[in-house]
């Protein structure tokens, strides 16, 4: 499979170089093939994008605003496409082909933010600006709060999902939005206005979001989560349910509870493991035997945590599902679990005693240990 840093291409760069030279006059197409090209092989990706945006800073004469809008000119007509197949072609530039110019504008634009701010909302029509708007955020948060709020009410969906996926306090690659991650209240009125919009897309970005809030702020995504989910629709559900994937997985009983998961009532719990010695590549069997003398019938969320040993002698844990399940009045189920023990490039494994709990209802109701040998 070829390389997807390969996406940013000597193609690419002709792309870049024909559009842009058709729209400014002050563009000089050949100085930016020159620099876009140099040692473009050795390059990953988004070193290729930056080597391209200061491509087209070399190439470029005019005054900020003046290249901007000769950028804008060379765009796509806007779409409200799927963002995958959003592609340069004979009328414009766009999809990845975008991530150099609108680096370019927040580089340069941070003095100008509401032209830049602009500029940004119309090339997100056809990529993607949610990395380039997160300095804006930084340097001028008010404002730039205020104008994603009108955002999150724009006809294109693009634009709204900028609202929403740009605004992520920990967007993965992106500049980690600080001041958010200690209080994310001033973009909480922006997913209110995004929790029912008609597009999966949209919503998707919001979940994100309140995904990201939550590693900070459990509490806090709970209670948005139990206010949002009184007269939900179905998409605003699933939108939620994701949203709170983290704090699941974690067993944060507010969260479960609001899924119909309390706190179980059991009289026994028993766990098993087999083998006791276990070596790598062997089957590790849980058997988890539970029974109830509760009158009604218990829905259970079953995880379980495995604490795997570190160099230091110390432990890390992680957490695995195993099902959901519903526990009859007054009865009792028996359930089995593999975990294969095989070596991951994300894990290192240490011998010695490993410890695993069973987490029920985001409470740990039992546990069990082995040995494991990597011989």
């Amino acid at each position: 499979m070829e390389p997807f840093k390969n996406i940013f291409s000597p193609q690419m760069v002709d792309d870049i170089a024909t559009h842009l030279g058709r729209a400014a006059d002050s563009f000089d197409p050949e100085i930016f093939r020159q620099e876009a090209l140099r040692d473009l092989e050795r390059l990953e990706l988004k070193q290729r994008s930056e080597q391209f945006s200061m491509a087209i800073e070399a190439a470029i004469d005019g005054l900020f605003e003046d290249n901007v809008q000769a950028m804008l000119r060379a765009l796509h007509p806007a779409t409200d496409a799927d963002i995958s197949w959003m592609n340069t072609d004979e009328t414009g530039l766009a999809g990845w082909a975008l991530m150099p110019i609108t680096t370019y504008v927040a580089r340069h634009g941070l003095d100008r933010p509401e032209f830049s701010l602009e500029a940004l909302r119309q090339m997100t029509m056809r990529a993607t600006a949610e990395f380039d708007v997160r300095p804006f955020l930084r340097d001028h948060p008010d404002l730039t709060v205020g104008i994603m709020n009108i955002w999150a009410r724009d006809p294109n969906v693009h634009v709204r999902r900028l609202a929403s996926e740009g605004s992520r306090p920990r967007l993965p690659w992106g500049m980690r939005l600080q001041d958010l991650v200690r209080d994310p209240s001033p973009i909480l009125p922006i997913l209110e206005k995004l929790k029912d919009d008609e597009s999966e897309y949209v919503r998707r970005s919001v979940a994100n979001n309140l995904n990201d809030i939550a590693k900070d702020h459990p509490d806090l995504v709970a209670d948005i989560a139990a206010d949002w989910l009184q007269d939900a629709s179905l998409g605003r559900q699933k939108l939620i349910r994701h949203a709170c994937r983290t704090l699941i997985k974690q067993g944060h009983t507010g969260v479960l509870a609001h899924f119909g998961f309390a706190p179980a009532k059991l009289t026994l719990s028993e766990l098993s493991l087999l083998p006791q010695t276990a070596r790598m590549g062997d089957d590790l069997l849980l058997e988890l035997h539970l029974t109830t003398s509760a009158r009604m019938p218990q829905h259970l969320m079953i995880d379980y945590v495995m604490h795997y040993r570190r160099a230091n002698g110390g432990t890390s844990a992680k957490v695995f599902k195993w099902t959901q399940k519903t526990l009859p009045a007054s009865g009792e189920i028996t359930l089995n679990k593999v975990h294969k023990l095989r070596h991951v490039t994300t894990r290192k494994h240490y011998p010695g005693l490993h410890r695993v709990e069973v987490q029920i209802n985001g409470k740990i109701i039992a546990d069990g240990q082995f040995d494991l040998s990597l011989d």
